[in-house]
């Protein structure tokens, strides 16, 4: 098949992508997932769309492609040109701009007009025998209009379609555009309207701007409608315990979890084969598939709430066996801003104000392990520190030792 900047399924480039942004330093060679010309025409695809972005290191065993991006100095997502190369038919171009410009004028039609018209005003033009077809058309129409394209009434007792046109100014919106694009886990959609507008707003920049979740978007909108909706889903993840290196999951999905240090991306749902409450790595997930109606929601929802009054992150611990810490924090005069932040960050705790300058925070999670990154943000205030498991607490102290000693500290 010979090369082509366009792709149909998003699939196929999306995990090159992350491995070329986040890993880098594979020659091709190392790819072997794929052909090595499978490597060529994707590492040519991601270069059209981000040549900018694209470096190389030659290496003993080759040359490594990756993406160097640096996320908050951007004020728009690259990787969003991936979504705007979507291969399309013949058939399927042709369509588009004939059925758009025939509805043009405000007036409604039905199906068989609408394909009469075609051969009326467009491809008599043309030296050609072909006609499209009623059922292609109609089924195309009805797509157009589930995609807010096209709108459709009853006139009698046949179906009319009409343009759906909008009457909203985006240029008067280009701000809140530019910021929801980049914002917002569906930031896509306003990168798409952002690419009508003659002059883009450039003075937004983010510290904490995950671009990689634009590779899980198309997943995150399937897990979001089944949430919406109350629907299982099947859900291929992948595995290295699997000959395949997948593995299909029966599932209802309750939420999405973003990290707000690593900005990994996590679907917490219930497994109806294991009969229990368990995390899935978005980038891990390679399909969703919407299944029927779950009529015993509320029962899973049940569990959600019941379960994450002790989650601190997204690990349920051995056992959903819970864990108890306590800290005690020194802040000095004029530094009202340590307790405030405790009470701002504390999730699932408590915060007691011990005296003017000393407070306790307390909480019981599954897994306190998951708090050390957090904990280390108040190392040369902490008094005491306890906890059920021993090992977080020995933990803490051995790492601050190590970068201690790492860094020359004083003993």
């Amino acid at each position: 098949m010979a090369y082509s900047e366009l792709i149909k399924n998003f699939d196929r480039i999306r995990d090159y992508m992350r491995q070329f942004y986040v890993y880098g330093f594979k020659s091709r060679n190392e790819y072997d997932k794929k052909s090595a010309r499978s490597y060529d025409n994707e590492r040519r695809r991601i270069e059209s769309w981000l040549g900018d972005f694209m470096s190389f290191r030659q290496t003993a065993d080759g040359k490594n492609v990756f993406l160097s991006v640096d996320s908050r100095s951007i004020p728009r997502n690259p990787l969003y040109n991936a979504f705007k190369a979507k291969s399309f038919t013949t058939g399927d171009v042709t369509f588009h701009f004939y059925v758009l410009d025939l509805l043009q004028d405000g007036r409604a039609n039905n199906a068989q007009e609408i394909v009469n018209l075609f051969s009326k005003k467009y491809l008599c033009r043309f030296d050609t025998d072909w006609e499209p077809d009623i059922s292609t058309v109609r089924k195309k129409l009805k797509e157009y209009v589930s995609l807010g394209l096209l709108k459709s009434e009853k006139r009698g007792r046949e179906l009319v379609f009409s343009r759906n046109d909008s009457s909203i100014e985006l240029s008067a919106w280009s701000d809140t555009l530019a910021f929801f694009a980049e914002a917002d886990p569906l930031g896509v959609v306003g990168s798409f309207l952002l690419d009508k507008l003659e002059t883009v707003p450039d003075y937004f920049q983010f510290k904490h701007h995950y671009i990689l979740h634009t590779l899980d978007s198309q997943l995150l909108l399937q897990l979001l409608t089944a949430i919406g909706e109350h629907r299982r889903i099947k859900l291929t993840n992948a595995s290295v315990r699997s000959a395949a290196g997948k593995v299909v999951h029966t599932v209802y999905p309750l939420k999405i979890f973003v990290s707000t240090q690593g900005g990994r991306q996590y679907l917490l749902c219930y497994h109806f084969r294991f009969r229990k409450l368990m995390f899935f790595r978005m980038d891990y997930i390679h399909a969703v598939e919407l299944l029927d109606l779950e009529p015993d929601h509320e029962r899973y929802a049940g569990y959600f709430e019941k379960f994450q009054s002790h989650l601190w992150g997204t690990s349920g611990g051995t056992g959903f066996n819970v864990d108890h810490l306590e800290m005690t924090v020194y802040y000095g005069p004029n530094e009202d801003f340590i307790p405030k932040r405790l009470e701002r960050e504390k999730r699932n705790g408590t915060v007691e104000i011990l005296d003017d300058h000393t407070c306790r925070y307390t909480t019981d999670v599954y897994d306190a392990s998951e708090l050390i990154p957090w904990l280390r943000t108040f190392i040369g205030r902490i008094v005491k520190l306890e906890c059920s498991d021993n090992t977080v607490v020995e933990r803490f102290w051995s790492d601050l030792e190590k970068m201690s000693a790492l860094y020359g500290g004083d003993a």
